[in-house]
């Protein structure tokens, strides 16, 4: 196998940068980069909440996700009919990775969405949505507190996700689109802030793996996440 973008090691990260209140308009912002995938996550709060959730007091928090046309090699249509298959997928997974860390019954009758936009992809476009997305979502959420919306924090714990994955034989973390694309096992990791794992999305697409090789990427996983809490705790400091 050729050496990897960056001439990076098997267990580095692709260069992380997240860039806090993007947007004017949103409660919360972030424009994530993961190497050359570039995500600009967003949350909105209005007041109110789905039928099926009235009368109870409790809020909810939803997610959108959506791949721009030009952020392909090849343009990428727009979903004009609503999110289908792939969007579909990873925007559920956006939003019960999100519920996992908040209190919802603390939140009153509010709904919040998330919009992950990908600007630019390259490899873990969800992974880097979930990781820009706890940012845009943790500052939407201190906007609101102090605009006097909210008596306490509902948010108590972070989460993050990274890819991983064996190409060549080769167990590699955090993988760009031209390793993605030959990955023998493709396999996405969110966690939460007390190192809890969250979801589990693994596949042998080329290949089957034993206890032992799904431990090695676990670990490798694991590694690459306590990176991604830090730098998320180091940016809203």
């Amino acid at each position: 196998m050729s050496p990897r973008t960056d001439n990076r090691s098997d267990n580095s990260l692709r260069p992380i940068s997240f860039e806090r209140a993007f947007l004017k308009n949103a409660y919360g912002s972030c424009l994530v980069s993961f190497g050359d995938t570039q995500v600009l996550c967003s949350a909105s709060i209005d007041e109110g909440v789905p039928n099926w959730r009235k009368l109870n007091g409790k809020g909810w928090l939803t997610a959108e996700y959506a791949m721009l046309p030009a952020s392909t090699g090849r343009r990428t249509r727009r979903e004009h009919n609503g999110p289908v298959g792939r969007s579909q997928e990873i925007q559920r997974l956006i939003g019960r990775s999100l519920r996992s860390v908040v209190n919802l019954d603390a939140l009153g009758e509010i709904t919040i969405t998330i919009d992950c936009d990908v600007i630019q992809a390259d490899g873990g476009t969800r992974t880097a949505s979930i990781c820009g997305a706890w940012i845009a979502l943790h500052d939407a959420l201190v906007t609101w507190r102090r605009a006097g919306r909210l008596k306490g924090d509902p948010l108590f714990g972070q989460v993050a996700a990274v890819s991983v994955g064996m190409v060549e034989g080769r167990l590699l973390l955090d993988l760009d689109y031209r390793e993605d694309s030959r990955a023998e096992i493709d396999m996405n990791l969110v966690m939460n802030g007390a190192g809890e794992f969250i979801e589990v999305q693994g596949t042998g697409e080329r290949a089957t793996f034993d206890r032992a090789r799904l431990d090695a990427l676990l670990d490798l996983g694991t590694g690459g996440l306590a990176w991604l809490l830090d730098a998320q705790r180091a940016v809203i400091s």
